[in-house]
């Protein structure tokens, strides 16, 4: 996996190929996409992470949902990195010089980061920088409308889908075991609110591409849709998929 930085303004380079990967969260994407971008030894975006970041720097700098102008000009000049941490697969995320894992991965962040993602001002002020992750030999992009709107001509569009319930549950675990105290019922209604802000919201909804592949990983374990989107990376970039590292 190589260093993940965005450098703002970096030009979008079409011929570098992406594999676009949305989808909710709760269905395996995130550890899909590290797992992509360490076999292809491609670059990574964690969409979802920027918009955590902006929610916690929005906090910090006292700025509120109702004030879209501010936290476009916020967005535009994020001091964001996505570094290597000690561990192989790691990706450390550093605002204002700030290492912020722990503060973004909270339901409260998840929730603040949808409320912000709503805005159109935010989502036009991030969609230049998220763009300009795009650089040789390629980008794993992992998101909600990596597909639809950063990314259209992506290689490969994936959509991973699960029941809310199964979503909740791995969701839950997930939380536990990195030391947070959740509510099983109170984080299924976190969900079910989430999905339908994402979904129905008027700039860039959560939906599957009209040619992205979709995969129901409700009763697949992780191992299994890694197995599935290899086969597809296979079969689409057939030249790039044994040439890890290229």
């Amino acid at each position: 996996m190589r260093d993940s930085e965005s450098k703002r303004g970096a030009p979008m380079t079409n011929e570098v190929p992406v594999i676009a990967v949305d989808g909710p969260s709760g269905t395996g994407k995130g550890t899909l996409c590290s797992y992509l971008a360490k076999k292809l030894g491609w670059h990574l975006l964690d969409s979802g992470a920027l918009y955590r970041v902006m929610a916690v720097a929005a906090d910090r700098h006292g700025l509120s949902p109702d004030n879209e102008s501010s936290l476009a000009e916020l967005a535009q000049g994020l001091d964001v990195r996505f570094v290597h941490g000690g561990d192989a697969d790691a990706i450390s995320v550093i605002l204002e010089g700030e290492n912020v894992d722990q503060a973004i991965r909270s339901e409260e962040c998840g929730r603040a980061a949808s409320v912000l993602a709503a805005l159109p001002g935010v989502r036009a002020a991030l969609l230049a920088r998220q763009r300009a992750f795009r650089r040789p030999p390629g980008l794993i992009a992992d998101g909600r409308d990596m597909g639809t709107v950063v990314f259209p001509d992506a290689r490969l569009k994936v959509f991973l889908d699960a029941s809310p319930e199964e979503r909740a549950r791995r969701r839950h675990k997930q939380l536990m075991e990195k030391g947070f105290s959740v509510n099983l019922a109170q984080l299924s209604a976190d969900i079910a609110e989430r999905d339908a802000r994402d979904s129905q919201r008027a700039v860039s909804p959560l939906r599957p591409a009209d040619d992205a592949i979709v995969i129901d990983t409700t009763d697949l374990d992780i191992e299994e849709v890694m197995d599935n989107v290899s086969t597809l990376v296979n079969d689409h970039i057939p030249a790039i998929a044994h040439k890890p590292g290229d």
